[in-house]
């Protein structure tokens, strides 16, 4: 799997960011169920081993963070569309994490002009590490090519089961696992969030939300092309 080196990165940041934010206030991002990081910034995402809960609960809040936040300059869903650097594929690992809480912190100025304002002090620290474990989470391009047409099967079934025709909830959600522990990250990190994951996630349980899931399909699928 490639994966851009931390230097490369910051050589495309220099050359590639523009002053998009403009006048757009920054949104606060909600971050009271995730656990205190302390005041000091850290140099390595909290959040990675936190435990199953705190890290789909960081992967949540960090998705909304997101794309309230960054998403106008370094893509939807974190897919650059060349602007700003892709940053699905900066390291899941402390290396990658420096570079990351740096620009979030501080932001990032070249001759004098401002190419991504400061984030440290308006969205805080936990705001940080939940975007990056957002980021960190997405699919590789192309992860999910070859799965797409049962995954659009799955859906319609879903879809057919949320409005009371039987299915076996078992046997999907054992195929949505499948599926989603194939999918490859950009960055390196073992878990990607991809939609067969929040899919399966979404029919787990006693009460399965079979709408959830294939709406979760639809809308992720049409996204990833």
């Amino acid at each position: 799997m490639f994966r851009l080196p931390l230097a490369t990165l910051g050589l495309i940041a220099a050359a590639t960011f523009v002053q998009a934010h403009g006048d757009v206030a920054p949104q606060p991002v909600d971050t009271d169920v995730l656990p205190d990081v302390g005041e000091e910034w850290l140099t390595e995402n909290p959040y990675r081993d936190a435990g199953e809960d705190v890290w789909k609960a960081a992967i949540e809040i960090g998705d909304s963070g997101y794309n309230q936040n960054c998403a106008r300059c370094h893509g939807l869903g974190v897919v650059s569309g060349g602007l700003a650097p892709d940053l699905r594929y900066l390291e899941a690992e402390e290396y990658g994490d420096e570079w990351y809480v740096e620009r979030f912190e501080l932001g990032y100025t070249q001759n004098g002009i401002t190419k991504m304002p400061a984030f440290g002090e308006l969205l805080g620290q936990k705001a940080a590490w939940a975007i990056r474990t957002y980021i960190e989470t997405r699919p590789d391009d192309g992860a999910l090519d070859d799965a797409t047409p049962r995954l659009l099967e799955i859906r319609d079934q879903l879809q057919a089961m949320a409005g009371g025709a039987d299915g076996d909830t078992a046997a999907l959600l054992a195929e949505l696992r499948g599926v989603a522990e194939a999918v490859e990250t950009g960055s390196g990190a073992p878990v990607a969030d991809s939609v067969a994951f929040r899919a399966a996630n979404l029919i787990e349980g006693e009460t399965p939300d079979f709408n959830g899931a294939a709406e979760a399909l639809t809308v992720g699928l049409s996204a990833a092309h």
